[in-house]
């Protein structure tokens, strides 16, 4: 009972802040459930309620997509995703999440000081840093924080730039679901409960965050944004001097 309140008050936080800054669903719930199954089936796990509030929060916010940048960062960025998830078992280890977690730092410090308002990615530019941000996002296991990192440089208004996140989010996840399933579905159909109590979670959380985030005026949006942004990567910090 204890381990499902858990998992239930990480899952509403979650989709609260997913609904609200476009990520933040795999980075709180994938730890919770890594205290008692492996990590790799954990990540497995949270695919399903990840998924499920993605498109719940695309339906949301469907119209606010910002097609442009949708066509040239977004697409790059799910197929550089595949490819560093590929290569994740590889290169990972200590220096790797130091490497990421100094970049969401800088992310997060660009957006406080508002350096990254003179900092914008536009014409071809957006094919590589989509890819770019991809790969290192599907290397380190943490695509949603690195994704929006890149996104700030666009400048885009707050219901576009969570609906664009979100759109980008869903190619990631068509893609990599199945994968999933195919290689832990017999640990995944274990974890079922778990798995359903987080998926009515986060599915809480998507709709209250998505009522908050039409009241949230955009200069708190970035605060947010970048407050986010900068516990992302003092998280990864700590986990790469504990690796």
């Amino acid at each position: 009972m204890l381990a499902d309140a858990a998992v239930a008050v990480a899952s509403i936080a979650a989709g609260a802040l997913a609904a609200m800054t476009g990520f933040g669903i795999g980075s709180l719930l994938t730890p919770v459930l890594a205290m008692s199954v492996d990590t790799r089936v954990a990540v497995a796990a949270v695919g399903i309620p990840h998924v499920v509030g993605t498109a719940l929060r695309f339906r949301l916010l469907r119209g606010h997509v910002n097609r442009r940048v949708l066509l040239g960062f977004g697409l790059t960025s799910a197929a550089g995703g595949l490819a560093g998830a590929a290569l994740y078992q590889v290169t990972s280890g200590r220096s790797l999440n130091l490497v990421f977690a100094l970049l969401l730092l800088f992310a997060a410090a660009t957006e406080m000081t508002g350096l990254s308002r003179r900092l914008r990615f536009r014409g071809w530019i957006t094919w590589p840093a989509g890819a770019l941000s991809g790969l290192l996002g599907g290397l380190v296991g943490n695509q949603g924080g690195i994704r929006s990192a890149a996104l700030i440089g666009f400048g885009l208004p707050k219901e576009e730039f969570v609906a664009t996140a979100t759109a980008i989010a869903l190619f990631v996840d068509a893609a990599r679901l199945p994968f999933y399933l195919a290689s832990e579905h017999a640990s995944m159909l274990a974890l079922w409960r778990p798995i359903a109590v987080a998926t009515a979670g986060v599915t809480i959380g998507t709709l209250l965050g998505g009522r908050l985030l039409t009241r949230v005026p955009d200069a708190w949006f970035r605060r947010v944004l970048a407050v986010t942004l900068a516990a992302l990567g003092t998280l990864m910090l700590v986990r790469a001097f504990r690796a």
